[in-house]
């Protein structure tokens, strides 16, 4: 593996989502963490994360575990899940032993317990990255490959866990400024464009010059790129086009 430096230098100067989760990847499975899910929410309530569709979701699980957590919403009631939504920092999954042995899961929460044990999740660690604000929550999910006990997790995190969690730290901070888009979130060049003029205070009439269109398509594409982005007024497009850095993008 490279040394902490040289991986963290590769790291903050990747230019896309793609690369950075697949060198992330590759060096969590060096520690045995051969499995991740990372979500970043920007939309967070008292009673909500939010839409999963405007979720920034990165995880190399096979495709029928994310159907499941994710899509059937077990991930809400995971018991990692829950306490990344209350704290910050580094939590072994021995909690879930504890957990198990006094008899504190709900219903709700064994039913995500049994499932992952079902597609061989076992052992790991969470960590909860420090919020940037009350809506915003990021948390990533380290599985252990099968093999492992968590007792061995945990012995690997007592030599290298200062290292993975600022491995992890530095990850996240660069995910929450490269570009994501979900394909029923993804924004066209013109959609993009016209944003972008409104961002900087234009009017339609002004676009529709500035663009060399009529205001018909000028309203045509800032209703589209509403659309696109689920919000209901220009102003929302232009937070949510932002969050997700899809706008002033080359």
């Amino acid at each position: 593996m490279k040394s902490i430096s040289q991986y963290l230098l590769a790291l903050t100067n990747a230019q896309s989502l793609e690369e950075l989760w697949d060198m992330h990847t590759r060096a969590m499975a060096e520690y045995g963490f051969d499995r991740m899910l990372y979500g970043l929410t920007n939309y967070r309530t008292s009673t909500s994360l939010g839409d999963p569709a405007d979720f920034i979701l990165l995880s190399n699980h096979p495709k029928p575990y994310i159907e499941r957590f994710i899509g059937d919403n077990l991930y809400f009631d995971a018991p990692m899940t829950q306490w990344a939504l209350n704290h910050e920092g580094c939590c072994s999954w021995s909690r879930l032993e504890r957990m198990i042995a006094d008899g504190s899961l709900t219903d709700a929460q064994r039913r995500v317990v049994e499932f992952n044990r079902s597609m061989q999740v076992f052992a790991g660690y969470s960590i909860s990255f420090r919020a940037v604000s009350s809506r915003a929550k990021g948390a990533i999910g380290l599985a252990a490959r099968p093999d492992l006990t968590q007792s061995q997790v945990d012995a690997t995190w007592a030599r290298h866990g200062t290292d993975i969690l600022l491995m992890n730290n530095v990850a996240h901070l660069k995910i929450t400024s490269l570009p994501y888009a979900p394909p029923e979130r993804k924004l066209t060049a013109r959609q993009r464009e016209v944003l972008e003029w409104v961002g900087d205070g234009k009017t339609t009439q002004d676009i529709a010059i500035l663009m060399n269109l009529s205001r018909a398509m000028v309203e045509k594409h800032l209703r589209l790129a509403r659309q696109a982005l689920g919000v209901e007024t220009t102003a929302q497009a232009v937070l949510k086009a932002t969050l997700l850095h899809q706008m002033y993008v080359f």
